[in-house]
């Protein structure tokens, strides 16, 4: 393959330059798997320029594959970021109608023995969910 790394036009007298560099940046994904299949073809050009070859082909790496991962695992952050949201609503909804519940259940108890019960039980029950996680 005449424009890929490995190709035999470079040679240490006439090494690959800036430019090459950018295309084989560009081009690395696909190079990389034809370099499984391919004795000539190489992700790398090793006989090139140096700094500025290297600069060229991280560049092209870098502007045509990382920016749609990190866009990718944004989404995904906010999907997650949603979903605890939603679970922290819907938890704090059931916490607030069992303790309404509860309240009204018993009126001869005064709110501060209702605030220790529910402490008590609500340490004991994280204790225990802690516990659940360990084990799966």
């Amino acid at each position: 393959m005449q424009c890929a790394a490995g190709d035999t036009r470079f040679t240490g007298g006439d090494p690959a330059n800036f430019f090459n560099g950018l295309w084989h940046g560009a081009i690395s994904a696909i190079t990389l798997i034809l370099q499984i299949f391919s004795d000539t073809v190489k992700t790398y050009e090793v006989n090139n320029i140096g700094g500025w070859y290297d600069f060229g082909f991280w560049l092209a790496a870098i502007s045509i594959y990382g920016s749609g991962s990190h866009h990718g695992a944004r989404k995904v952050r906010k999907k997650n970021d949603k979903d605890w949201d939603k679970w922290g609503d819907e938890v704090e909804i059931k916490i607030k109608n069992k303790i309404r519940k509860w309240a009204e259940a018993d009126d001869s108890e005064d709110w501060a023995q209702v605030e220790k019960k529910l402490e008590s039980k609500i340490k004991k029950k994280l204790r225990d969910w802690g516990k659940e996680d360990k084990n799966s």
